[in-house]
């Protein structure tokens, strides 16, 4: 077992191709180890070279508008009047704590997803 860590992409190639050899490694065995310990190696590399942003409110919104197959129309209880979910919708207008309460609430959108600070569009 020749481990080390991984630092460059070549690195990264060649942990993903032993870890593909030892995909059947039995565990308690020197493969079965070896494979362990590889698999922390690269999860860690690709965890901090390829993080995935977390989707901002109006992106979890619009996710949820579709699974629930919901118009703009449909987010007045939430968001007020339909200028003001126009304006929430198109980056205009940040969601205050009454509407972030209410989504929640109406729609099950998790708080966490929702309180993610996110830019605004300049006014045109």
């Amino acid at each position: 077992m020749n481990i080390k860590p991984i630092k460059t992409e070549a690195d990264y190639e060649a942990a993903l191709a032993r870890v593909m050899e030892l995909m059947d490694a039995k565990t308690d065995t020197p493969e079965g180890d070896e494979l362990d310990i590889l698999g922390t190696l690269v999860e860690a590399y690709e965890s901090k070279n390829f993080a995935i942003d977390k989707p901002n409110p109006v992106e979890v919104i619009r996710f949820r508008m579709e699974q629930y197959g919901l118009k703009d129309k449909d987010l007045i209880p939430y968001l007020g009047r339909s200028g003001r979910v126009s304006e929430v919708l198109s980056y205009r207008r940040k969601l205050t704590l009454t509407m972030i309460r209410k989504l929640h609430a109406g729609l099950n959108i998790p708080i966490e997803s929702l309180v993610q600070d996110y830019p605004l569009k300049n006014a045109s």
